[in-house]
């Protein structure tokens, strides 16, 4: 019995795709079987040019300059800032490096009983409010970071914590008299 088992298993034709390791058993010519030595090279070239792209990305990217970290930051704070109600202190200039004069706005506010005395450079909104326009002296709306309450703005591209002036109230001139026939008792 044992001899015709052997002679069945002799006769049963060759795996495909034998286990490599078996006796007798070659790799199809098509599959390349790497050893541990061409793994360990392959792993490395890959993370060396991991590496390499890393660093060229990170030198060659296009940073964001002043004014395009200065619009973020404003957009941002009308995003998700919140309001307090704040002050106009000043509006002065300073001269920039390269000769310009930059106007700024100079405001305060009040947050958990610390008072926050912050600047906010304008030059960049000509569009939004004209700095002859601007009243020290004034009321205003200032939009906030929580987590950073002196990150701050009053003016933005999208919204101006600026007021129009101070509420007008409506005197009479010559108020109609008050009709108190119903208590001269009925004399109509």
């Amino acid at each position: 019995m044992r001899r015709s088992a052997d002679a069945a298993a002799r006769a049963s034709p060759a795996l495909r795709y034998p286990q490599s390791g078996a006796r007798g058993a070659e790799p199809h010519p098509e599959m390349a079987i790497l050893n541990s030595e061409q793994w360990e090279i392959a792993g490395w070239l890959s993370a060396v040019v991991a590496a390499a792209a890393l660093a060229a990305w990170l030198v060659l990217r296009r940073r964001p300059t002043a004014e395009e970290l200065e619009r973020a930051r404003r957009d941002f704070l009308v995003q998700s800032g919140r309001l307090v109600d704040g002050m106009l202190l000043d509006i002065y200039e300073v001269d920039a490096a390269d000769g310009r004069k930059l106007p700024m706005l100079l405001f305060n506010y009040r947050i958990g009983g610390v008072d926050y005395e912050c600047s906010q450079d304008i030059s960049a909104l000509g569009g939004v409010v004209n700095a002859t326009e601007v009243r020290a002296g004034f009321p205003c709306s200032v939009r906030y970071q929580p987590g950073n309450p002196q990150n701050s703005i009053v003016i933005a591209e999208a919204w101006t914590g600026l007021r129009q002036g101070l509420p007008h109230l409506h005197a009479f001139e010559d108020p109609d008299p008050l009709d108190t026939s119903d208590l001269d008792g009925g004399n109509g």
